[in-house]
């Protein structure tokens, strides 16, 4: 996911450099929904991780 949201920053900050605000603004902004979903994912796979690694240490 962070790929994707790097690329559509590439790709939006190409288009501002050649004057196309529109399509730089829409991917400017999908590049930061893709951004905060993925930051989202990462903290909930890690909470999830930290909470399964803490059961099997209590189980041995």
């Amino acid at each position: 996911m962070y790929g994707w949201a790097f690329l559509f920053a590439i790709v939006a900050l190409v288009a501002a450099i050649f004057g196309f605000s529109g399509v730089a603004g829409t991917l400017a902004n999908i590049a930061l929904i893709i951004f905060l979903i993925a930051l989202v994912a990462t903290a909930v796979f890690f909470f999830m991780g930290w909470k399964a690694a803490k059961a099997v240490d209590r189980k041995l």
